[in-house]
């Protein structure tokens, strides 16, 4: 279901919509006003899927196999470094999801996480039309890219808005559904926190986002890069570094919940190795756990 508060501005941005079928040529503020009501949409009414997720950690590299849930994702560590767990920490790892299983007040967190990040992603995309300003910056591979910079006519009105706000780039979207494929920010000057009494972002700070089509309908995140530092109280040093990729995306039952992930997770072989080829949505395998191997 979509956010209540997000309502009026699917109904906005689908106004606008329409108004820009109507007039051509389409501008950048128009363009962008379409991709945010596709995306929207999609936010409201996207299935549910299974796949790998790589980090990167300062020693070296972790692999997850992750389901999505109506509670939230599940996910199960099977490599480090590229190889299998050895045996103590398939243990550790088997421990942690049955605690996740049997507490609900671990549940309880895992939907809250899920639900601030649903709604953190639905307010960034309400912000994207107002917050910036727009221009072409070129074209090529099935993609339009647009520069964008801050609007100083916006207004700010919460911590997460402010930095978000101060970033500019670019951003590229799908010519063909009008969806958001890629997307590079660096903050263009220092975010300071309570007068800068209760911290700082530098400037420079940086992060990418890219997707990709999994369904002829649905786009999933296929890399994260966040870099960012500054400091907190008292001077501390602070940094955020994120280096993300995700990959063999097989869809799964909607409406899956935590015990049935589980099931998943331990039942079905994940194929980690299926790869989804740039192609048009009718030529893209379209890959499903049935339903069956959630009942045994």
């Amino acid at each position: 279901m979509l956010l209540p508060w997000a309502t009026a501005a699917v109904l906005a941005v689908g106004q606008a919509r329409l108004c820009a079928q109507q007039s051509q040529p389409e501008t950048p503020a128009q363009l962008i006003r379409e991709v945010v009501y596709n995306e929207l949409q999609d936010h409201q009414a996207h299935g549910s899927w299974r796949y790998w997720v790589q980090r990167q950690r300062e020693d070296g590299t972790e692999r997850e196999d992750q389901v999505e849930t109506t509670e939230g994702p599940i996910t199960r560590l099977y490599l480090s470094n590229g190889r299998p767990l050895r045996p103590e920490f398939q243990k550790l790892e088997e421990a942690r999801l049955q605690r996740l299983l049997g507490s609900t007040w671990e549940q309880a967190r895992n939907r809250r996480d899920y639900s601030d990040e649903e709604e953190r992603i639905g307010r960034i995309l309400v912000m994207l039309p107002e917050a910036f300003l727009y221009e072409y910056d070129g074209e090529g591979k099935g993609c339009r890219r647009l520069s964008f910079r801050s609007n100083p006519a916006y207004v700010a009105q919460s911590v997460e808005a402010r930095v978000f706000h101060a970033l500019s780039g670019t951003l590229c979207v799908d010519t063909q559904y009008k969806r958001l494929v890629q997307i590079d920010g660096r903050l263009q000057e220092n975010v300071d926190f309570g007068f800068g009494i209760l911290g700082r972002l530098s400037k420079g700070g940086w992060f990418q986002l890219k997707r990709t089509q999994v369904s002829a309908s649905e786009w999933k995140i296929e890399g994260v890069e966040v870099h960012f530092s500054g400091r907190a109280i008292l001077f501390k040093e602070v940094s955020h570094d994120t280096s993300e990729v995700r990959g063999g995306f097989v869809q799964v039952p909607s409406g899956l919940n935590l015990a049935q992930g589980m099931k998943l997770l331990q039942q079905a072989p994940f194929q980690a190795e299926v790869q989804l080829p740039n192609q048009p949505p009718s030529a893209i395998p379209h890959i499903t756990i049935p339903v069956f191997a959630l009942r045994q």
